[in-house]
């Protein structure tokens, strides 16, 4: 099973609302698929604190100037869980910062 295929039945450890920066603005110059991955970042200040996450994109890519609510997948629960839940905002980043989310749920 291909790890986009997993993510489909996975249970979101959080939900967000997410907004991707547009291209222009330091976003990604293309879509993010099903089964892409990303450090989500507390803050935007260094030293830099972020953990692993994999959105919950079901079947549909996410694209750059878009806004959408999606579960994520952490890959060190038991750390980042908790934290995100406590922050309550967070950045996406890729070798730079590509997007930020509020948590929901």
């Amino acid at each position: 099973m291909s790890r986009a295929e997993y993510l489909k039945t996975a249970t979101p450890q959080i939900i967000a609302e997410v907004r991707m920066y547009d291209t222009a603005n330091g976003g990604r110059t293309g879509p993010a698929f099903p089964g892409w991955g990303c450090p989500c970042m507390v803050s935007r200040m260094e030293p830099l604190v972020g953990y692993d996450a994999l959105p919950l994109l079901g079947d549909q890519p996410l694209l750059p100037g878009e806004t959408r609510r999606l579960g994520f997948v952490f890959l060190s629960p038991e750390n980042a869980v908790p934290v995100m839940r406590a922050e309550k905002h967070f950045y996406l980043w890729e070798g730079g910062f590509i997007g930020e989310a509020v948590v929901i749920d």
